[in-house]
């Protein structure tokens, strides 16, 4: 798996994949240069009136339910239906899915009416859109669900929407219902700086947009920023979180495939 993610990373430099973004406010701006720093090209379009010709035109399609509102999930639907329409693959991010009652009927009619083709997020998120019990706490994982078999809960939520799921923690979890990989990496003050999850989830539509398997791209996706993190904490973790969240972007525009090879821990069973 190592070998075909890094081989990933040069497809999608060479194919420089269009990925539709609907994202929140709060990380639109770091999910955009984070996709222009791996060689894709970001566009941020949430109005209705336009997603689904978007959707139509783009090599992936990323929803993420940071800051939710009737008029996004409009817009997300819209351009749900037109990426599956184009055959085009969808990534969801269900940021704080249990949170609250729209982010709990936003998810479900999302799910419902289209066809996600990879579902990322915490063990928290996950677990709710399996059907499991949860205990949200905002969009972080609550100290209930750290406990967790991330294992169980990403089996649970492949087989429940049959899509490839991505649980992601100290050691993320990714699966389609038969394989499971595992990979390490990162570092913990990854968890300081905001919108790295949803960073994580453009860079999943970015590989899935320069290649097939939504398990391979996932996959390639949660290495990539594991490795980009270590890169910025050798760099900049002792000068602090804003030197840090910089030396992120730059770890990830100078990823390449000798990078990932050398570098990447996944785990395949």
């Amino acid at each position: 798996m190592a070998v075909r993610a890094a081989l990933l990373v040069e497809e999608l430099q060479r194919k420089r994949p269009l990925v539709h973004c609907i994202t929140n406010y709060v990380t639109a701006n770091d999910c955009a240069n984070i996709l222009l720093a791996i060689g894709a090209s970001p566009i941020m379009a949430d109005d209705p009136e336009e997603t689904g010709e978007i959707a139509a035109s783009a090599s992936a399609l990323v929803l993420n339910m940071g800051t939710p509102s009737r008029r996004k999930l409009e817009a997300m639907v819209r351009a749900g239906k037109s990426a599956n329409e184009a055959g085009i693959p969808v990534i969801l991010d269900p940021v704080g899915a249990g949170a609250s009652c729209l982010r709990r009927e936003m998810a479900a009619q999302i799910i419902r009416e289209v066809k996600v083709d990879i579902l990322r997020g915490n063990v928290s998120e996950i677990s709710f859109a399996a059907g499991l019990d949860f205990c949200e706490k905002g969009v972080d994982v609550s100290e209930a669900d750290q406990g967790r078999d991330r294992t169980e809960a990403a089996l649970a939520a492949a087989e429940r929407l049959g899509c490839t799921v991505a649980v992601t923690g100290s050691v993320d979890v990714v699966t389609d219902g038969s394989r499971v990989i595992r990979i390490h990496g990162g570092t913990p003050l990854m968890a300081r700086v905001t919108g790295t999850g949803c960073m994580t989830s453009v860079l999943s539509g970015a590989f899935a947009g320069a290649g097939k398997d939504p398990l391979t791209a996932v996959s390639a996706a949660l290495a990539a920023m594991g490795i980009a993190g270590e890169l910025a904490f050798e760099k900049a973790g002792h000068i602090g979180c804003g030197s840090f969240h910089m030396a992120l972007l730059d770890a990830v525009g100078n990823l390449n495939e000798k990078i990932i090879r050398e570098r990447a821990k996944i785990e395949e069973r």
